[in-house]
């Protein structure tokens, strides 16, 4: 039976399943299986660290909201693997359902604070990396001013870019000789009107006191 083709994407609506995404072992199997194609809970474990208890209860949870699923429910074996269902996950950037935004916000910063857990990880390995990778790497930041229709158009343009290079996640065979997996963060956000000091609590800096 030929295997059944992933999603582009699935659509967090439910509060419960937006909370439960949220959860940074979730976040990581599911980047996982939609890299590495389906894999059982116990070779799961092998490559996250965790225990095969902890993932086959968190793959149960991601599969009962949509977001995983058996790759082959009647196949031989006890332990069977799990797949992806979409290559990304959406959820709402505004809701008027309070419970929604709510959760929706939730998950937004838990997405946040795992991209700067593995970009934190990425940096501190980093000295074992070629010269040619150091040399292309990008940390840096631009701030522009924007209208809401112009933002619109620089993501939309952005994603159009990036998307030029996405079939290679889903089919090794097209990825080109010395390619490595390289996290693209596309992130734009609208700064408070009034910027807090650098040292956040109104307070100088270590090394900035007044004399």
């Amino acid at each position: 039976m030929p295997e059944k083709p992933m999603q582009s994407k699935v659509q967090l609506t439910d509060p419960r399943a937006l909370r439960a995404y949220a959860h940074p072992t979730r976040m990581a199997l599911s980047g996982l299986l939609r890299r590495e194609g389906p894999l059982t809970a116990t070779r799961a474990a092998e490559l996250t660290g965790e225990s095969v208890a902890s993932c086959s209860y968190h793959l149960r949870i991601l599969a009962k909201y949509g977001l995983v699923e058996e790759a082959d429910p009647a196949g031989p074996g006890r332990e069977k693997p799990w797949r992806a269902t979409a290559q990304f996950t959406d959820w709402p950037t505004y809701s008027e359902d309070p419970a929604v935004a709510a959760a929706a916000e939730a998950l937004t910063l838990a997405v946040a604070e795992n991209y700067f857990h593995r970009m934190t990880r990425a940096l501190e390995t980093r000295g074992e990396l070629p010269r040619e990778w150091k040399e292309v790497e990008q940390f840096s930041d631009r701030t522009l001013y924007l209208t809401p229709d112009e933002l619109k158009m620089l993501s939309e343009r952005m994603t159009a870019l990036v998307a030029e290079f996405d079939d290679r996640g889903a089919d090794p065979s097209r990825r080109p000789e010395g390619a490595r997996r390289v996290p693209i963060l596309q992130v734009a956000y609208v700064a408070p009107e009034a910027e807090p000091p650098v040292g956040g609590d109104g307070r100088p800096e270590p090394g900035e006191e007044e004399s």
